[in-house]
């Protein structure tokens, strides 16, 4: 069998870019699907043409055009959503249902993947509010999957580094602190950090693997399965610098929720299940899933040691 065409909607974004970049990089027939609703943002733009530089095509396309998005999925196997679905840029989960209409119609997609790699929305029933929406939402989405018999593969990629690993994992800033650093509760409970590149690759990975299809697949390599005070042991040996650590219980941590706009508030819940509650390491990996390192040991997956290295 050759290689998969490819579909990626959302490839301007954080991890659509990536995927876009891995796919070519597999020696797919990549397309990237050109929103007319970009208008005036030169950026993305600029992106979309610089993938079209790579080899990638670009397949004009629009969620408020039904045939444009049946007529873009027709021409690959596979489809691939990476729209955000955080509140601090923007919040696009159910626009999906538009692309699982036109997938369904088409007829012709052997996978969809869509926009989850985050926690796993099947088990977050239990998120607190207003976080708890980001879930909900991605279940209605493999609802609608899977009523529509579409093949699918989720991807489950836990904590981007970027977001969670540069800045000791601080809620609201994106490097490291110099002085002190905030612990969640003892800081010892057990987290999943991924390299956003190395998402994209094992996503690629996993598109035309049969073990994967109709599974979820989790990102959870064994060397970056860390605590917060791991972590920071980590940054401290790198650095040399011994940071002032100041924990905060649960309760004072919920209750910060309310100094926060929406997103901020989103954030606090999403931060408590991870570094509280441990939502991402607290079960085995069982049946209909699989966890990509394993699958594909010839990846060699950045280690969080390296990946901090840049922040030096």
């Amino acid at each position: 069998m050759g290689k998969s065409k490819v579909l990626v909607v959302g490839g301007t974004g954080y991890i659509g870019r990536r995927i876009v970049k891995a796919s070519l990089a597999e020696g797919h027939e990549t397309y990237v699907l050109q929103r007319p609703e970009i208008g005036l943002d030169i950026d993305k733009l600029q992106i979309l043409l610089s993938f079209k530089k790579q080899g990638a095509h670009l397949i004009e396309g629009s969620f408020n055009d039904h045939k444009s998005l049946v007529d873009a999925v027709k021409q690959v196997d596979v489809v691939i959503c990476t729209m955000s679905g955080v509140h601090f840029r923007s919040h696009n989960i159910l626009l999906q249902l538009k692309l699982v209409e036109a997938i369904k119609e088409a007829g012709n997609v052997k996978r969809f993947l869509p926009s989850e790699f985050g926690m796993d929305p099947a088990r977050m029933g239990h998120a607190l509010e207003p976080g708890r929406v980001t879930f909900d939402e991605k279940m209605v989405v493999r609802k609608a999957i899977e009523e529509a018999n579409i093949p699918f593969t989720y991807v489950i990629a836990n904590c981007f580094a970027g977001y969670f690993v540069g800045n000791l994992s601080q809620l609201g800033r994106l490097t490291p602190p110099k002085d002190k650093v905030y612990l969640y509760g003892d800081g010892n409970v057990k987290v999943a950090f991924t390299d956003e590149e190395d998402v994209a690759t094992y996503t690629i990975k996993a598109i035309d693997d049969p073990t994967t299809l109709n599974k979820t697949l989790y990102i959870r390599p064994p060397h970056n399965i860390l605590t917060q005070s791991e972590l920071i042991q980590k940054w401290e040996t790198l650095t040399g610098n011994k940071l002032d650590k100041i924990s905060i219980t649960a309760d004072d941590f919920l209750a910060s929720m309310k100094g926060f706009d929406l997103a901020g508030q989103v954030g606090v819940g999403h931060f408590y299940h991870i570094f509280y509650e441990g939502c991402l390491t607290n079960f085995e990996i069982g049946e209909g899933s699989d966890e990509a390192s394993k699958l594909y040991p010839q990846v060699e997956y950045t280690r969080m040691d390296d990946y901090m290295k840049i922040y030096v």
